[in-house]
């Protein structure tokens, strides 16, 4: 085990141990409102033991003269951080998930995202990397010796979905996981540049999310083989993906496109959004600390067979996975 996971659970056992919320003054997750699964769905859906700062138009500039926007817990201490990647969706910006991506920063990840509303290509998403890794290495900045480069992921919506496959296919290594979010069927592919095909992946992890409603744009199945018509839904790009990439892909019951906006509800999501966030948060952060961590609890949670992804739940359907370790 190493001083980045101790870390996460020392402060994990002493909330517990004193009854304190993790990341006081952030917002719990709301039982009214998405019920999780028993175990580690339910610890990750809670926010975690890091204050977290946010910092939009931090640094500049992608390719196309866009801002860089970066969350990162507040005291970076002396361990070095994961980092996770964040593609946006066609039109939208970072800020647009802060509940999100703040989520994601209260475990101990750096999280930068991209202000580029059109990051299908994955280029400005590989980008970001390679931004954060100029930062480690300048004594001026804030993340100077302070991320561990070697273990990065990536998450993107929509069209950032498309961009964090294309990103990672692009890395040779850099990215070692993904988290597509609502990935458009390719026949939705405004340009080549912005379509993907997980059959060209062969190296890391990948774990597709999609929801139920979101019936249009990010199907969960296809009338056709996806081998006949393309990969136009969620379980094709999953099928596609080789069998030597680890994956797994759950539909949530009920949200839509936009849900995963939420801050937490819907209330400030753009449209169709049902329910908000909440279902998006634990299993995709459990997902970050089982690939980029090791965190053996969360592996199990997905693995193939027995994890606790795959038990029947109301909360998800389509439950599939290949991890194994």
């Amino acid at each position: 085990m190493n001083r980045w996971t101790r870390m996460v659970r020392a402060a994990v056992a002493m909330i517990a141990l004193i009854g304190i919320p993790a990341n006081a003054g952030a917002a719990q997750a709301d039982p009214d409102q998405y019920a999780p699964n028993p175990g580690i769905e339910s610890t990750y859906l809670q926010p975690g033991p890091w204050a977290v700062t946010e910092k939009l138009g931090f640094g500049c500039c992608d390719s196309t003269g866009a801002k860089f926007d970066v969350w990162y817990p507040t005291d970076l201490g002396g361990a070095k951080h994961p980092i996770v990647l964040w593609g946006d969706g066609t039109k939208a910006v970072p800020s647009q998930y802060t509940y999100l991506l703040r989520h994601l920063a209260s475990w101990g990840f750096v999280v930068i995202g991209t202000e580029n509303q059109q990051t299908g290509s994955g280029t400005d998403i590989l980008g970001s990397l390679n931004f954060l890794k100029e930062q480690a290495t300048t004594p001026a900045s804030v993340f100077y010796g302070k991320l561990d480069t070697a273990a990065a992921g990536a998450i993107g919506h929509s069209q950032g979905a498309t961009g964090v496959v294309n990103a990672m296919l692009a890395s040779d290594g850099a990215i070692k996981t993904a988290v597509p979010i609502e990935i458009p069927k390719q026949a939705l592919c405004s340009e080549a540049i912005k379509c993907t095909d997980t059959r060209k992946l062969t190296s890391g992890s990948v774990f597709f999310v999609n929801g139920s409603a979101d019936g249009f744009i990010s199907p969960s199945t296809q009338a056709l083989p996806w081998q006949l018509a393309g990969l136009q839904s969620n379980q094709a790009y999953y099928e596609a993906t080789p069998a030597n990439v680890a994956k797994a892909w759950a539909t949530l019951n009920g949200p839509d496109h936009n849900d995963v906006q939420g801050q937490p509800d819907c209330a400030q999501a753009s449209n169709p959004c049902t329910s908000g966030v909440y279902g998006y948060l634990g299993y995709s952060t459990a997902w970050m600390m089982a690939q980029l961590r090791g965190d053996v609890a969360a592996i199990e949670a997905f693995r193939t067979g027995t994890g606790e992804l795959l038990a029947p739940s109301a909360n998800w359907s389509n439950q599939v996975s290949t991890v194994m370790r």
